[in-house]
Formats: structure tokens, C-alpha cells, sequence
């Protein structure tokens, strides 16, 4: 809301926050990978539509982040095109082409232009000509005719924009107002959006990210060097472990290998004979807990190296893991068309590119292309035969042209160099033909294709804000541990969802998480990583309610099942807080438990008073907005290399038939008439809508006797004697509301149609406006929009099409999943486990396979979708019945809790619906028996349904 801006955009003096004629700062917190270029340049896109402004200039720290801003505005300059009707013209400064200035005073469209610190802030020759009188430049200054425009100030990371000096280049540019765009604000102003981690991951919006560590480990009495890589285990055979240890060769040299080792497998046998290895015979592998234990006492687990570990020894590692878990996502992504690249981060350019070395490689790119060659002819000898188009994707990549750099580059030298020794006239590059800079930070495109080789690229520590790519899936830290870098910071470099090949960003809810998973193989133990992490993310959590007391409920606005909202007074405040107490959901210091988080996963949350029942969902909504550390847990162990294999239930041809009859992908299509809708919804509003007037609360209080400093501190020196509610009347507001285009916006109908709508309305009704707008807006938007989900739901129609869905969305992406709630030796599931998502599934698959009636049953992949109108619906089981005394009957079942309808969200009422006439279609096209679809809470109500 700007409306409180003087024409020459300084707020108005009635705010005392800001100095007079100070320039409006708007705070904007979004979490890195989130989309925040985007996001201004629609703010851009917005601000020209709602209030005419057509001048912004994007400014940015550094030649990198202006690269990607460069390349952001021309790869989106269509889709804004096709939404907003117009075009912007954009363009980088550059003191050599002040023509371009001029076209951007001169032009009535939407302008930007893009500078970086450096171009104003230098002193340089080339970069004070924007404070200069030019003779090229008709005797004007650039800066001068900039300012003039009184342009949009958009600041990208403007942490790194608050130097003295640059803030006084910003206060030249005379802006309207400032738009600031960060992760992580150092300086606070007004704050109008946040979108922080924790928002970012629950929302599905970025990376999960997964983590291998690698700690060292003494073993008392001994110097044998150990490494455990992990445990793998194959179908209907015992586990083995990955043992890295010293072996002495036949020539009598002693080299470190890999060995897969089984039970009771003896060390020093593998060793050659090394004495240091005695003793170390394997007496247990430990699938589970991922640890190996030997007959001397000595536990390894996944990640432990022991003893006598170098750093260079820890880096191999390091570099080894990132080239495993690089090839495993690889894998499982090649098909999806998603290219996999992988960051390493190094503190010495020398380490990747040694010039005093024939062919250049510094240390770390020998390691990485003989481990590279070891790992790549591993996985070829375990690829599937329908593998074969990855197979042929390997081969054809030699490790020497598989990896790249991204460093400063000294133009004189043509060489790399570390950016603490940068010079004048340096850019972040590499010096080879195909030039890495352009390839690596200005043409993505070629990057995220399989045509280009590189797929492993080494950078310096210091890379932070202004590089990113979608696809990075695995980074791996090779530098020394220190505080000047966080590992939030460049965890931050890859936790943007990923592409396809043809674009697309994988964002798709049900497998969002499945698929875009971010390994990081840390230099560290994987605990002392995640707490260092997790200790960061709190940190940017400050702003977050922190205790479920009074007096966060107190105010806060609730909705009924009934749809109507209502503020939570003090009376009700106090009910939802003696809940949370007599249910042990918060502690003493009224921060939640863990048995609140324990009951409601497991769908068992005490019960709600009957004062409180029609507002539950909307508690539970405000209880779960109290930030507590159990809800950082957005960080997994990487190193679990659990799978859940399809059995042979998969290949019973009880199951391929059903499969074949539920497997039919559809669309949707939707045909209503208009006049109807507008019937509905003027019956509705006539009928339904009711609007609070304005209250005005009138209290008196007296000061407490005996009343202490520490009394007034808590704010209780004063005591409630008496209380008055008034109505207030009609509102005349200063405030012009746009009545048909805020409900048009919130509907999702034309302006034309809700003019229809309103007019319609009984005057009684209408006038309802007046007496609080807001209200009316509100309710009116949601009545329009239960109709018109009525009316979408009734006329709803699938046509089935000829595709169908393939049996790998059953194998795809089956690493990286929770096996804390899996139930497995199971006899009728397709797969070894059963991984449920509450108590509620967890005892309807223990009735499954204890039931005689059921032949085989699926927990469905998140990969099989059904299309709605309101998002794509994944349906929980498929089960197919025995044949006996009923008839056979295929079943697609959806589990809940509770039956009841009231409990149940909008959202999932509505895919349940169109689930219903999505399999009411089947029966259309299926000959023969039919599949039946319903809602169950346990399998005595499934079988009395399917009987």
C-alpha cells in the first residue's frame, strides 16, 4: 500500500520511524533458491499496472549476480509478455554506451537498467564518468539524468551495498522508493514479505538437503586405517560392507582399496598379511544402524575413518563420496531428462589448476579423474540392461572433460588466481577455448544439457551470492573449516528446485522432495554439520513466535468449519492454552513438546472442548505457527542406502490386472453455463452472507496497589475494572476500494461476471458494504468461490485417454526414503516395506496382510496422479480381493482418520470428489468387473463396503 507516499515518493511525517523526506525502505526476506529474481521482476510488472511507475534501476554487488539478473530478464521477458501484454526494455550499464540512458528517460514503457557496486562506486577512470560532465553526453552528467527519473531502487543482496561510500552513490540515484531483496538483511527497515528457510522447505520450494559426513576415529591399540563407505545389501542375500584399508600388493607395495567384505570376513587375510589388522574379523554388519563391528570390540560407522588419517586422506574421501552420490542421482534422473551437476569447494586455485605442472592439474583434479574412472566402470558393471541409454550417456564422457573450474582470472596472465590476490580488470572465469565463465554463469541452458560434458565443477570458497544453478545436487566442502563462510551460505548455492531438459522446473508437490534432495559431503562429522546448520537457520529465526502462551492466540484471527471468521478474545485464548497445559503440549516455559508432535503425526491429538471444536483446524494452524527446534528438521542423513525393492507380489497377475485397469492417465474438462453460476452465487450471498460491523472496544483499568518494577516490566501493574463493546456505523473510508476487481482477482471470475453477481444482490445485502468493506470482501469471495467449486465439481467430465502410466514410476527415485515408519515382512505388499504416513495407515497395512481376503495389495508411487481443478491428486492403495463368496472387486482406497466431513480440509473434500469421477470414468471404458473408489478410516469398514 503506497498510499501514504508524498508524489515525490518520501513517506508522509505521520510515520515516526522515518526521517523527513528520508526514501521509503521496504524490507523483502526470501530465502535463497526461492525464485527472489523473479519475484521483483513481476514487482517491476505489477507496479507499472497498478500505479503507472515505468523507471527502476536493479542494483547488485557484484558482476556476477548482474550476469544472472541479465540472464533472468531475457529468459522471462516472454512469460511477463504473455501475462502483462508488454514488454521491458532492460539493459546493462555501461559508461561507453550512454546512449542507452537517454532511451531510458525518453521511453514511456516499462525500463531497467542493471548496475553493478563497482559501476558507481569505483575510482576507476572508466567508472567516475557517471558522476562526470561529458562532452559526449551533450555536457551532462549520466547520473544526473538517472536521478531525474526519480527511478524504483531494487537492491539485490543489499547487505553487500552498506558501505559508507556506496550508500552515498545509492542517495544519488534520488530514488522514489527502495525495494531491498535478501536472505539474510543486516540493516532492518520496514519488513513487508517474509519468506525464511523454514517457510522455504516446509512449502516445498527448495532442496531437502541430504548430508555425509566423515569423522575420524581412534581405536585404542592400534594403527590399522579403516574407512567404512557404507553397507549394501541385495535381494535374498546377506549384507555386505565397504571397507577401505591397506593392502599389500604382490610387489610389496602396500595400497589403500576398496573391498566388499562380508560376515566373518578376516582383515588380515584381505590385508596380505598386514599385522596391524589381526583381530579385525567381522562379527556383525548392522544393516539398521549402519555399523560394522569386529571380534576385538572396534565399531565403524558409515562415514568413520580411523586412525591414521592425513587431511589429504579425508579429501580423497571426500572427493570419492561426492562422485558416488553424483552417479546414484545421476542414475535415478537420467530418465526424467534432469542433468546432475555436482559443486566442489576448494580455498587455493593451485589445488584445481597448477601452472607449474606440465599438463596444469593441480592435486584435487588428479584425485577426482582417477576416482571418477574407479566409480564410473563400478557402476556400469551394475547397470540394468534397460539402463542402457545411461550406459551410453557414461561412456561417451572422459574424466578429464567431465570437470571445469569457475575462479577470478588474471587477463594478463591468462591464468586462474584466488580472488584475495584479484587485480584490476579481472573477471570471474576460466582461460580455456570454450571460455568456462560464459558456460558456467551465463549460458546455463548449455550447462543443464547432456550434450555438454561438464558435470563436475571446482570453485573457490568464497563463491556466495550471485551463482547458483538449478541442477547442482551435490556439493562437497575441500577447504579447511573456518567461520568467515557459513554453511548456510553455500548450502545456499544448490538448493534451487531443478530442470528437465526442456525447462521445466520439477516442482510438482507429490515428488518435489523425492527428487530434488541436495547431498553434501561435509568435512566434518554428519552431526557436527547439521547442528552447525540447523544452528544458523534458528538464528534467521528470530522473528518467529516462539511460546504457545495467551497472549500469542490473543487477537489472532480463526475460521469456523462454517467458513466464518472470528478474532480469539481473552476467554478463548485461555481455553486453547489450559488444552495445550492438560495435554502436556508445551512445557514450562510454554514452548511445544514433543508429544504434541507425536500425537498429531500419529493423527491422535486430544480432543477439543466443545466451545473450541469449530474452530480446530484453524488452532491447530496457530499452534504449529510456534516455532520450536524440532521443526528444523530439514536436514537427513545422506549416507542411508536403504531401497525398498519391489517382491515378487509386484508380478501376480492379480495385481498386473489390476494395475491395468487403474493405470489410464485422463483429462478433465469442465462445462457450465454462466447464468447458472451467477444464479448460485446471488442465492448464495442473499442467503449467506453476514458482515461484522466495526467494533469498538472501550477499557477502563486502575493502577494495582503494591505494585512492583517487576509488575510493570511484565505489563500487569494495571488491572481491567470495566469493559464496553460499541458498534460502530457505516464506514467512510478515504480508502477507494475496487470492489469488481479484488473480487475478480480472489475468484478467479471476470469483472463482467461478478458486476452480474452484485447487482443481483438484494439491496439489503449490498449495503452490507458500507458497514465494514474488508469483511464484506472477504465473505463475499469465499461464498463465490464454495459455488464455484460446486458447480466445477458437478460439471466435472474425464476423458480417458490411449497413454498410460509405466511400471518405473513404481522404482523411480527409491532412495533417500524414511524408514522410521516402515512395517516390513509383509505378505501381500508389492514392496519388502510399507512405508506409512500415520497410525491410521500403519493399522490398516497390518489388517491388509493378515486379511485372508486380500490377494496383494500397493501403497500407489506419488508418481500416479490424477488431474483436478484444484491440483493433482495422489490416492493412497490399490487392493484386489480374493474371488470366493463376493465378487472379485478391484479397490482404489484413500485412508482417513475420521470419516466426518467437518474434519476434512476443502481442498482434499475436493480431489476426493473428482477421484470419484475420475474412477467412474474407468468404468466407462473398462469392460468387465468395475473399480470401486471410496474414502475408509480402518479395513472393517473397507471390507464392509467391498461385501
Amino acid at each position: 500500500d503506497f498510499s501514504e507516499l508524498r508524489d515525490n515518493g518520501t513517506r508522509k511525517p505521520t510515520k515516526s520511524n522515518y526521517k523527513p523526506g528520508a526514501p521509503l525502505n521496504l524490507d523483502i526476506e526470501m530465502e535463497t533458491g526461492t525464485g527472489k529474481t523473479y519475484c521483483y521482476i513481476k514487482t517491476i510488472f505489477e507496479l507499472y499496472k497498478l500505479y503507472g511507475w515505468s523507471k527502476f534501476v536493479i542494483m547488485v554487488p557484484s558482476v556476477a549476480i548482474r550476469e544472472g539478473v541479465q540472464k533472468s530478464l531475457q529468459i522471462t521477458a516472454d512469460h511477463f509478455a504473455e501475462t502483462y501484454g508488454k514488454k521491458a526494455r532492460f539493459f546493462v550499464y555501461n559508461s561507453s554506451r550512454l546512449h542507452e540512458i537517454e532511451s531510458f528517460s525518453s521511453d514511456a514503457g516499462i525500463n531497467i537498467m542493471v548496475i553493478n557496486r563497482d559501476a558507481f562506486n569505483s575510482t576507476s577512470e572508466a567508472n567516475r564518468r557517471i558522476y562526470l560532465e561529458l562532452d559526449d553526453f551533450q555536457s551532462r552528467k549520466p547520473i544526473d539524468v538517472i536521478s531525474a527519473n526519480r527511478p524504483i531502487l531494487i537492491l539485490d543482496e543489499p547487505q553487500k551495498l552498506q558501505s559508507p561510500k556506496t550508500l552515498e552513490g545509492i542517495a544519488k540515484f534520488n530514488p522514489l522508493f527502495i525495494l531491498r531483496y535478501s536472505a539474510t538483511h543486516r540493516t532492518q527497515h520496514l519488513k513487508v514479505h517474509r519468506l525464511d528457510a523454514l517457510d522455504a522447505y516446509n512449502q516445498k520450494l527448495v532442496k531437502k538437503i541430504q548430508v555425509r559426513g566423515i569423522r575420524t576415529r581412534g581405536l585404542t591399540g592400534t594403527n590399522a586405517y579403516l574407512y567404512l563407505e557404507g553397507i549394501e545389501i541385495a535381494p535374498n542375500k546377506p549384507p555386505f560392507a565397504r571397507i577401505e584399508l591397506e593392502v599389500k600388493l604382490q610387489t610389496g607395495e602396500i595400497k589403500r582399496q576398496l573391498k566388499r567384505l562380508e560376515f566373518k570376513r578376516d582383515l588380515y587375510d584381505v590385508s596380505g598379511g598386514l599385522d596391524q589388522y589381526r583381530d579385525f574379523v567381522i562379527s556383525e554388519i548392522d544393516y539398521n544402524r549402519d555399523v560394522v563391528e569386529f571380534t576385538n570390540g572396534v565399531q565403524l560407522f558409515a562415514g568413520d575413518a580411523s586412525n591414521d588419517v592425513t587431511e589429504d586422506d579425508k579429501r580423497c574421501i571426500q572427493i570419492r563420496e561426492t562422485i558416488k552420490a553424483h552417479l546414484e542421482k545421476e542414475r535415478q534422473l537420467f530418465s526424467r531428462g534432469i542433468k546432475v551437476l555436482s559443486l566442489f569447494f576448494i580455498d587455493e586455485v593451485v589445488k584445481y589448476r597448477d601452472y607449474s605442472k606440465e599438463d596444469t592439474k593441480g592435486e584435487y583434479a588428479r584425485i577426482f579423474e582417477e576416482e571418477y574412472q574407479l566409480q564410473v566402470d563400478e557402476e556400469l558393471s551394475s547397470l540394468e540392461l534397460e539402463q542402457d541409454g545411461y550406459r551410453e550417456y557414461l561412456t561417451k564422457i572422459s574424466a578429464e572433460k567431465t570437470h571445469n573450474g569457475y575462479f577470478s582470472i588474471d587477463k594478463k596472465s591468462n591464468r586462474l588466481i584466488d580472488p584475495s590476490v584479484k587485480k584490476k580488470g579481472e573477471e570471474a572465469g576460466l582461460s580455456d577455448d570454450e571460455s568456462a565463465y560464459d558456460l558456467i554463469l551465463r549460458d546455463k541452458e548449455r550447462l543443464l544439457s547432456f550434450d555438454e560434458p561438464t558435470r563436475f565443477i571446482f570453485s573457490h570458497s568464497a563463491l556466495r551470492e550471485g551463482w547458483d544453478n538449478p541442477n547442482v545436487f551435490c556439493m562437497c566442502m575441500l577447504k579447511h573449516s573456518n567461520n568467515t563462510i557459513s554453511r548456510r551460505q553455500e548450502v545456499g548455492r544448490g538448493l534451487r528446485l531443478c530442470v528437465d531438459q526442456k525447462g521445466d522446473r520439477v516442482d510438482h508437490p507429490s515428488i518435489v522432495h523425492q527428487v530434488n534432495a541436495l547431498t553434501v559431503v561435509a568435512s566434518e562429522s554428519y552431526q557436527d554439520f547439521v547442528d552447525g546448520l540447523q544452528r544458523e537457520i534458528a538464528e534467521t529465526l528470530s522473528a518467529r513466535p516462539r511460546k504457545a502462551d495467551e497472549a500469542y492466540f490473543r487477537g489472532k484471527t480463526v475460521e469456523t468449519v462454517a467458513g466464518d471468521k472470528i478474532t480469539v478474545d481473552d476467554q478463548m485464548a485461555k481455553q486453547i492454552y489450559r488444552y495445550l497445559l492438560k495435554n502436556d503440549y508445551t512445557d514450562d516455559n510454554d514452548q511445544l513438546t514433543a508429544k504434541y508432535h507425536e500425537d498429531k503425526k500419529a493423527g491422535k491429538l486430544a480432543g477439543f472442548s466443545e466451545e473450541l471444536k469449530p474452530i480446530a483446524g484453524s488452532i491447530i494452524d496457530l499452534i504449529d505457527g510456534v516455532f520450536d527446534d524440532s521443526k528444523l528438521q530439514m536436514t537427513e542423513n545422506g549416507r542411508s542406502s536403504k531401497t525398498n525393492p519391489l517382491n515378487t507380489n509386484f508380478e501376480k497377475k492379480e495385481f498386473q490386472a489390476l494395475w491395468s485397469k487403474i493405470n489410464r492417465k485422463a483429462v478433465y474438462r469442465v462445462e457450465f453455463d454462466s447464468e447458472e453460476l451467477v444464479k448460485k452465487c446471488i442465492s448464495a450471498l442473499d442467503g449467506f452472507l453476514n458482515v461484522t460491523p466495526l467494533q469498538y472496544v472501550v477499557e477502563d483499568g486502575a493502577l494495582q496497589s503494591g505494585v512492583t518494577d517487576e509488575n510493570l516490566r511484565a505489563r500487569k501493574g494495571f488491572s481491567e475494572t470495566k469493559s464496553t463493546t460499541l458498534m460502530g456505523g457505516p464506514v467512510h473510508s478515504a480508502v477507494q476500494y475496487d470492489l469488481l476487481g479484488k473480487i475478480s482477482e480472489e475468484t478467479d471470475l471476470t469483472r463482467r461476471t461478478v458486476a452480474t453477481i452484485l447487482t443481483g444482490m438484494s439491496p439489503i445485502k449490498f449495503g452490507l458494504f458500507k458497514m465494514n468493506p474488508e469483511h464484506f470482501i472477504s465473505e463475499a469471495c469465499r461464498l463465490i468461490k464454495e459455488q464455484k467449486a460446486g458447480v466445477i465439481i458437478d460439471k466435472l467430465r474425464y476423458d480417458a485417454l490411449s497413454e498410460t502410466y509405466e511400471t518405473d514410476i513404481f522404482t523411480a527415485a527409491q532412495s533417500g526414503q524414511d524408514f522410521k515408519n516402515a512395517t516390513e515382512k509383509l505378505r501381500n505388499h508389492i514392496y519388502d516395506y510399507c512405508i506409512t504416513d500415520s497410525a491410521v495407515e500403519s493399522d490398516f497395512v497390518k489388517a491388509l496382510d493378515n486379511s485372508d481376503e486380500v490377494v496383494v495389495y500397493a501403497k500407489l508411487p506419488r508418481g500416479f496422479l490424477i488431474p483436478t481443478p484444484v491440483g493433482d491428486y495422489n490416492p493412497d492403495w490399490a487392493i484386489s480381493f480374493k474371488e470366493g463368496a463376493v465378487k472379485h472387486i478391484y479397490f482404489v482406497a484413500e485412508t482417513k482418520g475420521s470419516l466426518s466431513s467437518l474434519t476434512l480440509r476443502d481442498l482434499e473434500k475436493k480431489k476426493i470428489d473428482c477421484a470419484r469421477e475420475f474412477f467412474k470414468s474407468l468404468e466407462d471404458v473398462e469392460a468387465g468387473q468395475k473399480v470401486r473408489y471410496d474414502v475408509v478410516s480402518n479395513y472393517s469398514g473397507l471390507i464392509d463396503m467391498v461385501r
